[in-house]
C-alpha cells in the first residue's frame, strides 16, 4: 500500500506542477506557449489569452490529479487502465482545445 501511496503522491506533484502553471499564465505579461520549442504566435489579446491558457492548464491539473485516483487501489487493479487511457484523452482534449478555440480566437498578426 506504500507504493501505491508514493504513486499517487508523484502523480499529484506532477497535477500541481500544472496548477502553477496555471497561476504562472494568469499573472504574466507576455504570451505563455502551449507547444514545447515551437513560437509563441502573435496574440491579439495577451490577457485573455494567458487567463484561458491558465484555465485550460487549471482543468487539465485538476483532472490529472482526479486520474490518479485509481493508483491508489493497486497497481493490479484493472483500474489503472483508467488512469492511463484518461491521461491520454485528457491530453488530446487539451491539445484540440488550445487548438481549435484558444489559438484560433486570440491568433493575430502574420506567421
Amino acid at each position: 500500500m506504500e507504493a501505491n501511496m508514493v504513486g499517487f503522491i508523484v502523480w499529484c506533484i506532477v497535477g500541481s506542477m500544472f496548477l502553477c502553471l496555471a497561476v504562472y499564465s494568469w499573472f504574466a505579461r507576455k504570451p505563455v506557449g502551449f507547444w514545447a520549442n515551437t513560437k509563441i504566435p502573435e496574440v491579439t489579446d495577451v490577457k485573455k489569452y494567458n487567463q484561458a491558457l491558465s484555465i485550460l492548464f487549471c482543468l487539465f491539473g485538476i483532472v490529472l490529479i482526479a486520474l490518479g485516483l485509481p493508483l491508489l487501489v493497486g497497481e493490479d487493479s484493472a483500474w489503472v487502465l483508467l488512469s492511463v487511457v484518461g491521461v491520454m484523452l485528457e491530453s488530446i482534449a487539451a491539445m484540440a482545445v488550445y487548438t481549435l478555440v484558444i489559438e484560433k480566437k486570440y491568433k493575430g498578426g502574420k506567421q
